[in-house]
């Protein structure tokens, strides 16, 4: 079997996207590799087509549960061989499917990185034949990326304690030039190609808002899109709630999701919205992550995100189809109160030491403000996202709430200095 026919055969596909079978092919030969691919540009395809491929079994390293469960159920679906090993399972279950790896049952294994650390896993990894390592979200490895978990740190040195080092693929939807640097050393990659996909989706329509009455503004937009699919992402819960609460009222057909529900509403909940049962979802950043849903023609940001990097692969779960979707961010000053109580409370996190966690918050305040930057610039907000992510963009695109209605964002001049340029809240970055 072959890659074409592999695609053809397990998820119904004729032809590749760009960047896919450059990357498969470079994964089979044997060599490293590091895919900056955005959301939706199927990144998961460039190694699961691999794993079907090569000989052994492919681990895919990713830090979210419900992202597991999902991508091993879908794999099933195709009568893909896969299992995930995460803290769900209980001690029976766990050693079922080592057992079961071991008799060479399983070709993809989704696991979380915290598993590495284990004794009794890593015994039984230098027995297996690994040939692939896929490292899903690898921008965690970084402290200068926005998801940072030390135990990404944890992976190279599991990968050189192995008998034969498997080829390793570090896949990630969005990288500034400061991460893609810090994966390729910390996850120490061997001479990887490095392949960055174009970040611009030109049929994703991009606006700020800064409405008088965000709650009114924002049931407006959900009834000016009619029975269209949308997803709605709030930054707590209890605004989740009772967001989803008003639109229930109000008679939209609506779902929530978030950490606080339990599992089986929460896959309810997602298998509804997937289905077109209902149209609209309402989320926090819980959601999302692997979701394949295509006709997604909007999502509305009711409270500013901490992050461009979060803002953009967020956003971009609209439009996967290629047809015209809208991103829409509804800007507030509260919202900015908000993102800035988030970034203190992680500095109770525990996983990070006391050096970490300053660091980060430092990180997360710089990020904080290129996000308030964007909402408040008056030039094309396209060509400003795209440059942050270091990919360079003429300006004018034509399809940004900005290039459209430019002198709409006159009376946001407030807040920048005399320079014109937006001052730093949190010092010189």
């Amino acid at each position: 079997m072959n890659k074409h026919e592999a695609l053809k055969k397990y998820f119904g596909y004729t032809y590749f996207r760009s960047a896919q079978e450059n990357i498969i092919d470079t994964l089979v030969k044997g060599r490293d590799v590091l895919g900056v691919m955005p959301t939706g540009a199927g990144k998961s395809i460039c190694y699961q087509i691999p794993a079907l491929l090569m000989e052994g079994a492919t681990l895919v390293i990713s830090p979210l549960i419900s992202l597991m469960k999902d991508q091993v159920a879908g794999l099933r679906h195709r009568d893909i061989p896969a299992a995930f090993i995460n803290s769900s399972l209980t001690v029976k279950q766990y050693k079922k499917v080592l057992r079961a790896i071991g008799i060479g049952a399983y070709k993809i294994i989704y696991m979380a990185p915290e598993r590495l650390e284990t004794a009794d896993f890593c015994k039984f990894a230098v027995q297996t034949d690994i040939s692939l390592i896929a490292v899903d979200e690898a921008h965690c490895v970084s402290q200068w990326g926005q998801d940072f978990r030390p135990s990404y740190l944890k992976i190279a040195n599991f990968i050189s304690d192995l008998k034969k080092r498997p080829v390793v693929g570090a896949f990630t939807a969005t990288a500034t030039a400061d991460v893609k640097k810090d994966i390729i050393n910390l996850l120490a990659l061997q001479n990887p190609m490095s392949l960055t996909t174009g970040f611009d989706r030109p049929n994703l329509y991009f606006g700020v808002e800064r409405p008088q009455n965000k709650r009114k503004r924002f049931y407006e937009i959900i009834e000016e899109r009619g029975g269209e699919h949308g997803v709605v992402y709030c930054t707590t819960r209890a605004e989740v709630d009772k967001v989803y609460g008003e639109l229930k009222r109000r008679g939209v057909s609506a779902s929530c999701y978030h950490a606080g529900l339990c599992d089986i509403t929460r896959r309810v909940n997602q298998d509804n919205f997937i289905n077109g049962d209902i149209t609209v979802m309402v989320a926090t950043n819980a959601f999302g992550m692997g979701i394949d849903k295509a006709d997604v023609r909007y999502v509305v940001h009711y409270n500013i995100p901490k992050n461009l990097e979060s803002y953009y692969q967020e956003a971009g779960r609209a439009g996967r189809d290629g047809k015209a979707s809208d991103c829409i961010l509804l800007f507030s000053d509260e919202d900015i109160k908000i993102a800035e109580h988030l970034i203190n409370y992680s500095r109770d996190n525990d996983e990070l030491t006391a050096q970490q966690r300053d660091k980060v918050c430092r990180l997360d305040e710089r990020r904080l403000d290129k996000m308030i930057r964007y909402c408040e610039i008056e030039g094309c907000l396209r060509s400003y996202m795209l440059n942050y992510f270091g990919e360079k963009h003429k300006g004018r695109c034509g399809n940004c709430g900005n290039c459209l209605k430019p002198t709409i964002w006159q009376s946001l001049k407030k807040g920048f200095d005399r320079n014109g340029q937006r001052a730093n809240r949190f010092g010189q970055s």
